[in-house]
Order: C-alpha cells, then sequence, then structure tokens
C-alpha cells in the first residue's frame, strides 16, 4: 500500500480498531469523538478519565495523547480538536475538560509548530466570531495556554497585536463571564515585563478607564478575584501605578464630593472591598493597597486615607468591630510608623503606638496572614527588639506585651521562619526583663518607712516577670506548633551560612538555654520575696513545654530541675494555693509538670536499670491519677503515708505517688523531709500491704527499699517484720535486677542483715559490681605506697569487709561464677583491699573456700579445665574464670611475710592445684601461670620441714612433672613469645623440685629429662627482654652444678646430633671442655647486661661451676677463673656507677676471680686516704640497703687485701657494726618474696 503525503493525512478506517481507554463507558460515546489518525483514540474515554472521573491526564491517557502530539499530523490533529471540542460542546464543564486537554498536549516539548497552529487557530476564531458570547471558551483557552506556557505572551503581543482589539471588545461585553476570561489573559500578559512595555500605550490610551470602570462594576466573584488579579500584575511597575493613580478622581481633589463623570477611584474601589465580608477579597484589596503604596506612600496615602471614609478615625471604629480591616489596609504602614516613633522623644506615643500594634497583633484572626514576606516580619521583630530596650519602664513593658502577641504561628512567614530574628527578639526581652530585676535590688530601699515602697516594687517587678514568662511560654508554644510542620523544621530556602542558627532545632536548643540560665534564675529570685500563683502557673507551663520542644534533652533537664529541688519546691506550691479545691488551674499545671518529669526520670533513671514498656504503662497511669490528690504539706504526706488502717485504691496509689517523689527527690540529693521520719513512713506503707495482701508496683517497691538504704541509721536496724516483708516481696520478684538501685548504702541495707544476705547477698554484689564505675586497671596497677584515695563505693565495701569478713566468701563465688569482666572487677577489688588491709587475716578463710570450689570443679569437671564443659557455671567457665581465683590464691599466699608451717589444708591446696595443673596442657597459660606462682610461693615460704613435705606432695603429682618437661621442652621457640613468664615460672619450680628432692633424699616417682644443650644454647644465645627467663635457667643450672648432675629428678640428656666427647672431656662430663668456656662466655655477656636480678644468678651459676671444675680439673678452673677478659668484665661493671664496685655480686665476682690469681688483685688495691673515705660512705649507703652486708663484705675486702691501712680497716669495722645495730633496729628487712611480669620470684632462691 502506498504511504499518503502528511499534508493529506488518512480518514478513519473502517478496518481500524479505536482505542478504548475505558471500554466500559465507551458505548455512550458519540463516533465524532474518535480521533481521525491511527491509533483511533477515544477522546471522550480521556476525558472520562480526567480528574474527578478517576485518575489524572498525566497519568492514565498520557502515552495516547503523546503518541497523538508527535504524530505527523499533530497541527491537523489539534487544529480540528479544538474545533470539535470548542466549537460544538455546549457544556461548561465538558469545555473545562477540553481546554484542559489541549493544553496538556501543548505542553509536550517540540511542539513548537503545533502551539503556533493553535494560536493562529484562535486569532482567525475571534476574527471571524460573529458575537463575542461565543468566544468565551477561545479567550479563556488563551489565559491558560500563556499560564502554562508564559513565554507565549510576548509572540501573542508582538505577532498577534490586534487580537488586543478584541479583547476590549469582550471587556465591554455585559456578560462577566466574558469579562473575567479577557482579565484573566490580560493578567498573564502584564505579569510578562516585554509584554507589558508594549501594551503601554494600549492601556493609556484605551484599557485603562475600562479596566476600572470593569473593576468597581464587578458583581460576580470571579470578575472581582480576576479584576484584581490583573490590577496586582499592574502595580508592580511605576508608569502604570501613576497612570491608575492619575485616573482616580478624588487622588487630585481630596475634598471633591461628587465623582467626575466617566472617572473611576481606585482607592474607592478598593475599600469598597476591603469593607466587604469576602475575607478573599479582603486579602486581595489589602495587598493591592500595599502595592501601591510601595512605591509612593507619601504621595498616594492620602487618596487611600480620604476615599470616601471622611477621616482615619471612622476606619479604626469600623476596625473595632472588624479588628482585621485595619491590619491588611496597612499593616507595613503600621509597622513603619511604630519604627517612626521610636525614634522621637515622646514616651506616650511609643505607649500607644506599642498598645495600638500589641491590639492588632492580638485580635488577628488565625486564619488570615498578617505579615506576608520575611523582610515585613524581619522590620517587626526589629522594632520591637528595639521597643523592649526602651530605659522607660513603661514603654518596654507595653513592647513585652506586643512581643507576647507577636510570637504566634499565623505571624510568622513561612517558609522560611526567621528563627535567627526570632532569638534575637526573645533574648532582649529577657535580657531586659533580668537588667529591671537586677536594678530593683540595687535600689532595695532601706528602712522601716520604705517598706511599702518596696512592696510596690517588688509588685512591679512580678507583673513584669509575668508578662515576660508569658512572651516566652508563646516562643515556647510557637516551637511546639513548628514541630508538626516540615517545611518550618527544614527551613528551606536558607543561606547555606545560615543553616545552623536559622533552624528549629537550633532554635528550640536556645529556648531551653535561655530558660535554664535567665528565666529559672529570675523566678526563683523573686520568690525568695514573693510567691503569685498566676506567674508560678506560667513559669511551670513554660517548663513542662520544654519537655516537648527538646526531647533529648528532657531527661538531661529533668535531673537537673529534680537536683535543684524542683519536686520540693512544686508540692510546696501544690499544698499553700491548691488545697481545699483552690487554684485549679495551678494544680493542673503542677501536676503536669510533675507527671512529665517523674516519667523523664524514671524513663532513664540514675544508678538503675531502665523500666520496661508495662512498667512505665503502670507507673504513668499511678501518677497520672495519684498527682491532683496531693496538695498537703511534707508533714502530713509522711503521716498519710504511715496509716496502717485499711487502705482503699484511689488512697493507695495517692500513697504510691508520695513515695515515688521522695524517691526521686532524695536520688537527686533534695532530702526535704527527716530521714527518720521518713524511714518510719516507708516502712508502715510496706507493712500496710503485707497486712491487705498486695504486692507494690516494682517502681514502687525499688523506691521503698532505696528510701530505707538511705535513710537507715547505722545504730538502728529495721524490725524483723519489716525485713521478713522485703524478703517475701523479694522473692516474688522474678529477676533483683528490677529493683536495685546502685548505692553503697543500699549494698550496707542487703549486707547488714542475715536473713537478705544468705539470700540476695550473691545477686546484689554482682549487681552492684557490674553498676560500679571506677577504673579497676589504675587501682591495680597503683603502688603499694603512696596509694590513692579509695572511691566512695569501694571504701564503702571495704569497711563491710573488715567488719563482716564472711563476704569474702560471696565475692569468691562471684569470680568463679560471674561474666568475666564482673569477676575481674571483684578480683581487683580484693586485691586492693588485702594489700590495704594486711592486719586482717583471711587466709584461712579464702584458702578453705577456694578448696571447695577446686574440689567441686574437679569433681564435676574431670576433664581437662581448658574443654570447658557445660555444667553449673556455663559454658567454660573454668578456663574463663578459674585464672582469677588462682591469681587471688597466689596474692593471699604472697601475704605471708613469715615463714610458717603448712597446715592440712595448705597441703590440701597444693595437692588440689597440683593435680588441676597435672590435667592442663602448656597452652592452658592462664591457668598455668598463677598456679606455679602459688606453687614455688609455697615452697619457699614455709620452715625447712614444711619444705621437704610439700616437695614431696608435688613430686608425687607424676602428671605434674610430665607437663614441666613438656613445657622446658619449649625455651627455645617460646622465649621471646607471650610464654615467657610460663617457662620462667617452669624453670624456677623444677630448680626448686630438684634442689628439695637432693636434700631430703625424696622418693620421686616421675623423672624429667631435659636437653643441656637446649639449656646452654639458651644462655649463650638469649633473645631479647629475656632476662628474667636467663635468670630462671641460671638457677636451674647452678642447682644442677651444685648436685654434680647426680639429681634423681632430672634427667640431663644429650642432644640427638652430639659428637663424641673428647678424651680430655671425661673428667667433666656430662660437659664438654667446648661446653664450659661456651658456658662462661655467655655467663660474661649476662652481666655486661647489668640487671641486678640477672647478674645475681650469672655470679651464682659462676661460682658453681669454678666449684664443679675445681673438683674435677683444677687446671681448667684455673684456667677460667684467670681469663683476660675478666678484668676488662670487672672494669665494665665498675663504670656503672659510683658505687657499683660494692654492690655484693660484683664483690662476689672479684672474690671469685682473684683466688685463681695472686697477682691479679694487686690492681685493685685501695692506698689513699681519700679512696678509704670515700669506701666508707660507700659501705655506708650499702649498708643501710641491705642489713647482711658488713657480715660478708667485710672478710671478704680483707681476704683480698684492699685494705692495707689497719687504722682505716678499724674505723671501717666499727662503723659496719655501728650501722647493722641501727640498721636492725630500725629498718624493715627487705622482703625477699615478690611478683616480677606475672612471675613468682623468691630473691634469695636467685642470688644464694
Amino acid at each position: 500500500m502506498a504511504v499518503r503525503p502528511p499534508a493529506d493525512p488518512p480518514g478513519p478506517g473502517r478496518g481500524e480498531e479505536a482505542v478504548l481507554l475505558l471500554e466500559r463507558a465507551h458505548y455512550r460515546h458519540d463516533a465524532r469523538w474518535l480521533l481521525p489518525v491511527s491509533p483511533r483514540l477515544c477522546l471522550a474515554c480521556a476525558l472520562e478519565l480526567l480528574p474527578g472521573r478517576g485518575v489524572s491526564v498525566v497519568s492514565a491517557s498520557d502515552d495516547a495523547l503523546w503518541r497523538h502530539a508527535h504524530s505527523p499530523w499533530s497541527t491537523q490533529l489539534v487544529a480540528r480538536t479544538r474545533r470539535r471540542l470548542l466549537c460544538n460542546v455546549e457544556d461548561g464543564s465538558v469545555t473545562d475538560l477540553c481546554i484542559e486537554v489541549l493544553v496538556h498536549l501543548t505542553m509536550q516539548p517540540k511542539l513548537e509548530q503545533t502551539i503556533h497552529c493553535l494560536l493562529d487557530e484562535c486569532h482567525k476564531e475571534l476574527c471571524n466570531m460573529p458575537s463575542v458570547r461565543g468566544s468565551l471558551a477561545t479567550l479563556t483557552l488563551l489565559g491558560k495556554l500563556v499560564d502554562a506556557i508564559p513565554a507565549l505572551a510576548d509572540e501573542l503581543v508582538m505577532e498577534h497585536g490586534n487580537m488586543m482589539e478584541h479583547l476590549l471588545r469582550g471587556l465591554v461585553y455585559p456578560n462577566e463571564g466574558v469579562q473575567a476570561s479577557v482579565c484573566y489573559l490580560y493578567g498573564k500578559l502584564y505579569s510578562s515585563p516585554t509584554a507589558a512595555e508594549i501594551l503601554s500605550g494600549h492601556f493609556r490610551e484605551k484599557l485603562c478607564p475600562l479596566f476600572l470602570s470593569t473593576l468597581d462594576g464587578a458583581q460576580t466573584k470571579e470578575l472581582q478575584i480576576n479584576c484584581l488579579g490583573l490590577l496586582r500584575q499592574l502595580l508592580k511597575y511605576d508608569l502604570f501605578v501613576s497612570m491608575i493613580m492619575n485616573k482616580s478622581a478624588l487622588a487630585e481633589s481630596a475634598e471633591s464630593i461628587a465623582r467626575p463623570p466617566g472617572e473611576t477611584s481606585l482607592p474607592l474601589v478598593l475599600k469598597k472591598l476591603l469593607l466587604s465580608r469576602d475575607e478573599t477579597l479582603q486579602v486581595a484589596s489589602a495587598h493591592c493597597i500595599t502595592a501601591v503604596l510601595v512605591h509612593s506612600p507619601m504621595k498616594h496615602a492620602p487618596a487611600f486615607i480620604h476615599a470616601d471614609i471622611p477621616g482615619r478615625e471612622a476606619l479604626l471604629t469600623f476596625s473595632l468591630e472588624d479588628p482585621r480591616i485595619l491590619s491588611r489596609v496597612g499593616i507595613e504602614a503600621v509597622v513603619r510608623s511604630l519604627q517612626g516613633s521610636l525614634k522621637m522623644n515622646n514616651t506616650e506615643l511609643h505607649k500607644q503606638g506599642l498598645l495600638l500594634f500589641a491590639e492588632i497583633l492580638t485580635r488577628q484572626p488565625e486564619e488570615i496572614k498578617l505579615f506576608t514576606s520575611s523582610a515585613m516580619c524581619r522590620d517587626a521583630g526589629h522594632a520591637l527588639q528595639e521597643a523592649v530596650s526602651s530605659p522607660v519602664l513603661e514603654v518596654a513593658a507595653e513592647a513585652v506585651k506586643a512581643i507576647s502577641a507577636f510570637l504566634r504561628k499565623d505571624h510568622q512567614s513561612t517558609p522560611p521562619v526567621q528563627y535567627r530574628e526570632l532569638r534575637a527578639l526573645v533574648e532582649a526581652m529577657l535580657s531586659r526583663c533580668a537588667e529591671f530585676s537586677q536594678t530593683l535590688l540595687n535600689r532595695r530601699p532601706l528602712g522601716h518607712a520604705s517598706g511599702r515602697d518596696s512592696e510596690k516594687a517588688i509588685l512591679r517587678r512580678g507583673k513584669f516577670l509575668l508578662s515576660t514568662l508569658e512572651g516566652f511560654r508563646n516562643a515556647c508554644r510557637l516551637a511546639v506548633e513548628f514541630q508538626s510542620e516540615p517545611s518550618a523544621q527544614e527551613n528551606p530556602f536558607t543561606a547555606p551560612s545560615a543553616e545552623k542558627e536559622d533552624t528549629l532545632e537550633a532554635f528550640s536548643e536556645f529556648l531551653l538555654s535561655a530558660c535554664d540560665s535567665l528565666c529559672i534564675p529570675m523566678v526563683m529570685k523573686h520568690l525568695e520575696q514573693a510567691t503569685h500563683p498566676a506567674l508560678m502557673e506560667v513559669f511551670l507551663s513554660v517548663l513542662h513545654s520544654l519537655f516537648v520542644i527538646v526531647p533529648h534533652m528532657k531527661e538531661k533537664f529533668s535531673k537537673k530541675l529534680a537536683a535543684s529541688s524542683f519536686i520540693q519546691l512544686t508540692l510546696e506550691l501544690k499544698a499553700r494555693f491548691c488545697s481545699r479545691l483552690s487554684h485549679s488551674a495551678l494544680n493542673q499545671v503542677c501536676s503536669s509538670f510533675l507527671f512529665y518529669m517523674c516519667l523523664n526520670l524514671l524513663s532513664v533513671p540514675e544508678k538503675t536499670g531502665p523500666p520496661s514498656q508495662e512498667e512505665l504503662s503502670e507507673v504513668s497511669e499511678l501518677l497520672q491519677h495519684g498527682l491532683p490528690q496531693i496538695s498537703s504539706r511534707s508533714p502530713e504526706s509522711l503521716a498519710f503515708l504511715s496509716d496502717r488502717q485499711y487502705v482503699e485504691g484511689a488512697a493507695r496509689q495517692k500513697q504510691c505517688c508520695i513515695v515515688l517523689l521522695f524517691y526521686l527527690a532524695y536520688i537527686h540529693e533534695d532530702r526535704f523531709v527527716s530521714e527518720s521520719e521518713l524511714s518510719v513512713a516507708v516502712q508502715s506503707f510496706l507493712l500496710s500491704l503485707q497486712d491487705q495482701g498486695e504486692r507494690p508496683p516494682l517502681v514502687v517497691f525499688r523506691a521503698s527499699i532505696y528510701l530505707l538504704a538511705i535513710c537507715q541509721d547505722k545504730d538502728n536496724a529495721l524490725d524483723e517484720a519489716v525485713v521478713s516483708a522485703i524478703r517475701k516481696f523479694l522473692e516474688g520478684i522474678p529477676d533483683l535486677r528490677l529493683v536495685y538501685t546502685h548505692h553503697p548504702l543500699l549494698l550496707r541495707f542487703f549486707l547488714s542483715y542475715p536473713e537478705l544476705m544468705s539470700r540476695f547477698g550473691h545477686h546484689v554484689l554482682e549487681l552492684w559490681f557490674s553498676w560500679e564505675d571506677c577504673s579497676y586497671e589504675e587501682l591495680d596497677d597503683a603502688p603499694s605506697a603512696g596509694q590513692p584515695t579509695l572511691p566512695t563505693g569501694l571504701a564503702a565495701l571495704f569497711q563491710m569487709l573488715r567488719s563482716s569478713p564472711s563476704i569474702l566468701l560471696i565475692l569468691l563465688d562471684l569470680i568463679y561464677s560471674s561474666p568475666v569482666d564482673t569477676a575481674r572487677k571483684v578480683l581487683i577489688t580484693l586485691r586492693t583491699f588485702l594489700r590495704r588491709n594486711k592486719d586482717v587475716q583471711v587466709a584461712g578463710l579464702i584458702r578453705g573456700h577456694f578448696l571447695l570450689i577446686l574440689q567441686h570443679l574437679l569433681v564435676e569437671h574431670g576433664a581437662s579445665p581448658s574443654e570447658g564443659a557445660v555444667g553449673t557455671f556455663g559454658m567454660k567457665a573454668t578456663s574463663r574464670n578459674l585464672p582469677l581465683l588462682l591469681s587471688l590464691l597466689s596474692l593471699v599466699q604472697l601475704r605471708n611475710e613469715s615463714e610458717q608451717e603448712l597446715d592440712s589444708m595448705a597441703m590440701k591446696l597444693l595437692h588440689q592445684v597440683s593435680t588441676l595443673c597435672g590435667k592442663c596442657s602448656p597452652t592452658d597459660m592462664d591457668i598455668l601461670q598463677p598456679s606455679f606462682n602459688f606453687l614455688y610461693w609455697s615452697l619457699h615460704q614455709t620452715t625447712p620441714s614444711s619444705q621437704k613435705r610439700a616437695a614431696a606432695v608435688l613430686l608425687s603429682s607424676t602428671t605434674l612433672i610430665q607437663l614441666l618437661e613438656k613445657v622446658l621442652a619449649l625455651t627455645l621457640a617460646e622465649a621471646d613469645s607471650p610464654r615467657t613468664a610460663l617457662l620462667c615460672s617452669a624453670w624456677l619450680l623444677t630448680a626448686s623440685f630438684s634442689a628439695q628432692q637432693h636434700n631430703g633424699s625424696l622418693q620421686v616417682h616421675q623423672t624429667l629429662s631435659v636437653e643441656l644443650d637446649q639449656v646452654l644454647k639458651a644462655l649463650s644465645f638469649p633473645k631479647k627482654k629475656t632476662a628474667l627467663l636467663s635468670a630462671a635457667i641460671l638457677c636451674f643450672l647452678r642447682t644442677a652444678l651444685q648436685q654434680s648432675f647426680s639429681s634423681a629428678l632430672v634427667a640431663l640428656v644429650p642432644s640427638e646430633a652430639q659428637p663424641l666427647p673428647a678424651p680430655e672431656d671425661t673428667v667433666l662430663a656430662p660437659l664438654g671442655t667446648s661446653q664450659v668456656l661456651s658456658l662462661v662466655i655467655g655467663l660474661q655477656n649476662l652481666l655486661v647486661q647489668k640487671d641486678p636480678l640477672l647478674s645475681h644468678a650469672c655470679v651464682g651459676c659462676l661460682e658453681a661451676l669454678l666449684d664443679y671444675l675445681h673438683a674435677r680439673s683444677p687446671d681448667i678452673a684455673l684456667h677460667v677463673a684467670s681469663q683476660p677478659w675478666n678484668r676488662f668484665l670487672l672494669f665494665t661493671l665498675l663504670d656503672a656507677g659510683e658505687n657499683s664496685f660494692l654492690r655484693p655480686e660484683i664483690l662476689r665476682l672479684m672474690t671469685l676471680v682473684s683466688g685463681g690469681s695472686s697477682g691479679y688483685t694487686s690492681q685493685w688495691e685501695v692506698g689513699s686516704a681519700g679512696a678509704g673515705r670515700q669506701l666508707e660512705r660507700a659501705w655506708v649507703e650499702e649498708a643501710l640497703r641491705r642489713p647482711t652486708f658488713p657480715a660478708f663484705f667485710t672478710p671478704q675486702v680483707q681476704t683480698m687485701g684492699l685494705l692495707a691501712d689497719h687504722s682505716m680497716a678499724q674505723t671501717l669495722q666499727a662503723s659496719l657494726e655501728g650501722l647493722s645495730l641501727s640498721v636492725s633496729l630500725g629498718q624493715p628487712p627487705l622482703q625477699d618474696m615478690l611478683c616480677l611480669g606475672g612471675v613468682a620470684v623468691s630473691l634469695s632462691h636467685i642470688r644464694d
């Protein structure tokens, strides 16, 4: 089939299927509604779907309309559619729908040709229209088109200029519908500056008088609105304003009685509309009056003042009947007049102007907006800000009232809201009030004669403060109302720099801060002299509103109010003014304020867990019903609470509210009733509940327990009946945390009564440690000397522990059964207590209870503790908390400074701990480390006989010996790992076991194999930061050398790759000559590190090595002692400090190396008197440090021949003997048992 040219579109084909958008209604549509091109859309179906019929044009019919608008025949389509829709339709509603379809079609992109075609069609239609009445639809369509596409205004004026004549015809046509359409189109044309400039001549010559006449004679609201719309567009330009005002007859002659023929007065017409009862016309008229006055107020204002109504007084009189009139006539003029009057020196003028402005603001109906622009609203705020800063009190008082009226939502421009200006206005008002209050305080008169003046001053200050608070309350109400408007919250169209200031959130936070820093102090100062119910009602309503304004700060604000005695203040107000049903409004405000403050405090309580939603609902209902009933003073409330007679529901609610109020007051340190009287009242309240078989709400019971604990007298205990009632109530509570409040006195309350401690002591202590907030790590790291001050809670707990040591048993259970964090807090607490209270003997108590725990553990969990089977204490309870218990046990053992015999309990503990260690693997460091420490200290902190018994018990544990062998095998691989401490303890334990077994000839059940090469290698090539490990290995090697490697417990085995020994090495077996020399070099290298503990161990090992060599091969021993390197080593050690050569380990080293060569010591002879005095001073210092030093040092010096002068030797001997006596009397002995890096160490074991 051939394609027809686009200029001749095809007619409606019979075979083409019509596009039906609404099939269920299409049967009613005539065939003429089908469009002539494909696809054949039924436009009537589309109209059925227009707004009000189901969907919008741009939704349901958009696809079909879009396809037709972009078809090749769109121009002809629009033309035919326009003629068919507008010329053949009589129904006005259908005409409106058709116009909407055409406007939508033309708004699609790339349809310029279609739009031109449509304008041409409209122009032809107007020219060929026989009757103006028939042009109504076309005029309406043109107005809608220009409104939708503003650029068409210029095109219509420039390309279709003669169309204006047809518009003039329509304007004089006696049909207000046509006139309204013409005015609407004119308004859209004059909205374009270019079109307005072109049409200026047309307006001056033809349109102006016709338009004013039409406006004056308009009867229908549609025509009036369209005329005013056109007028507002015209009044944007100075030229048209001058033309219109010049045409107004009364503008030239204010005294004219009759209007000139053919002339219309615009001011008179606008005033007529302003005085109508139609609010829409009133607003539009006021806008037009304002638009005229903006151009030239001085020139045009008289015309509006004198138009028709004789004078301003009549207008003001009318405004009393309808206050909306004056505000719309000239609110901007009123603001400017107020600004101008404030610059004059006329106080009465200031007062009257502010009074008039306040009256306008107050009477303004909420539904009509007074300030339509941000600039106008800002100017009004500046004027009021200037007025309230006036030094004249009367002017400032009127300004405060005007500000209060101005702070209304309908008076603020939105969006954007001028929050920054509002803040400045409120600040000025509050500052003026604070200044006035301070001025009166400074001018307080003296003498009895001035009492009346003082009362007047207080009254004036109260009135001014009341007005200020009312204004501040309106500002708060404004913030609350803006919270429901998203546009006011986001405040769009503000500058980026002002984003943080011009927001509702910033304004709300300012209100809270201003109330805190200004309102509350002013009110509290005023209350010191007078109390006014009306003022307090406004004040409390302000505080109540702040809970809503800044919701994220309501809890913090409530806590501050409670801490500032506001609970007491509010109750006193209710008792003073609200009894006997008086001041019901104040009672309602007080109750509402207390209600929300109490809920805020209970929602985020102090030192206790948050209540559930169910509890909050219950307490909310309780407060809501009980608070309004409370209007008695505190003694009366306590008496009511103490009533043991039968209490009914409403009275019980009131009692519960009283308890909650006292609780919240006390918890925030507001104690306004006697503690003893309150304690008696609460006890009676609880007994009354028990007598009537009632259970108090959880929050109320928590409050009761807290009040009893706080008010409890140390000397007067509670009656058994009260304690029994408390226990019964507690037993009915599923979780004690629901009624727990963290306070030391509450802890003392539970631990003071055995009936409560036995049942709830464990849980209360666990809750106490979970809530106690102090730096436990710093407390644990604090040195013994210069102990820091304990936190209040711990100090109270320590006092309880001293008075009742049995609490320690509960703490031990907590360490074992609590979560790790809580258990560690308990451990540090017990450590600190034991360190600070050395006079408290609790070792037997702790060890006995720990023995029971350990026995239970080993019976309950026979497997390895690291496996952590699920038992009584939960998953992996042993591996989690057992190390903490073992650490505490080690600390208790460390406190035994003197040697004591080990009793049966100590032996059982040794057996149980060794058994526990035997069940562990080398990876269980957290259990093994404190266990090894305990075993080591038990061996070295007792008498020799007990040492032998303890060693026998430990050596009987074959699994322990096997474990030690596994741990020692890891020395080279794990020397610088976290297991270094465990390796140190293992070597020290092995050395101790070997020494005790050898000295006591104890039975060996399991030997322990050690590779000698690995030991020597660890000493020859030590890792960094392993001085303690090297000292422990040297201690073990010294023991082996002293035993000549003949221990029955320790078997030194050769390494697999060791070569056969040389014949000369047989006498030194199991050592070889090379190993001896390597060991000596290693010892020398370790000595150079100048670590005191390591130096002692090195010298001791060297001494044992020389003794071993001297017994086996004296020549080799002499060779080792006479090495030249020894001299260099001594020089190096002597350079360490002024008195370094007097250190015991260095002197021992000097003794060792001097025994090998008589000529070697000549290098160290001292003969001068100065050197002698230096030696004497150094010896004195050393004697003060070490009491055993004189007995050791003098023989060494005399043997070496260092003191050739006999008199110096006598002087030295006398000084040392005197110092030895003074030291033994005044200086405590040096502590031998230490814990270095978590490793138990005996200095005597390392040194000797």
